[in-house]
């Protein structure tokens, strides 16, 4: 799995259908998911973001979770994020799983997340054309992946 986690002051995502998840303060998620992705990544990246240090404490260092900071957690399916640019201008996303792969393992991914978290986690719509809004905080812009755990 790879995600991109972006610390906001904000951030919401539309549908055609109209708002489908807001937050104050906390993480966007972008995640996408890999066909060799399993339960071991789910844990793996769900305690990362949960436990993740970028929120600053009472002496201004990047030192809380966004637990620790009371922050909201938006997640928001990106296939994309696995695109390679290698032959041509045409991204290829083979890397990515199909979405009867990637939208079980997204969903229990979110479930974690929310235990994990304590709170319940605003989402996207797996596999909708999706209007994304943030206002980021720093600005903090990370990418993990489990395959390399970084």
């Amino acid at each position: 799995m790879r995600a991109v986690v972006q610390r906001v002051t904000e951030a919401s995502v539309t549908t055609s259908a109209g708002l489908k998840g807001a937050i104050g303060h906390g993480l966007l998620v972008l995640v996408a998911v890999e066909e060799t992705d399993g339960d071991e990544d789910i844990g793996w990246l769900s305690g990362k973001i949960t436990r993740l240090r970028i929120f600053d404490d009472a002496a201004g260092v990047m030192n809380r979770s966004v637990v620790e900071a009371g922050g909201g957690i938006l997640v928001i399916s990106q296939f994309t994020l696995f695109a390679s640019t290698r032959k041509g201008n045409r991204p290829s996303y083979s890397r990515s799983a199909p979405p009867a792969v990637a939208e079980p393992l997204y969903r229990r991914f979110v479930e974690r997340l929310a235990a994990e978290s304590g709170r319940e986690i605003p989402t996207g719509e797996f596999g909708a054309q999706m209007w994304v809004r943030l206002v980021n905080d720093g600005p903090v812009t990370i990418i993990i992946d489990s395959q390399s755990r970084e």
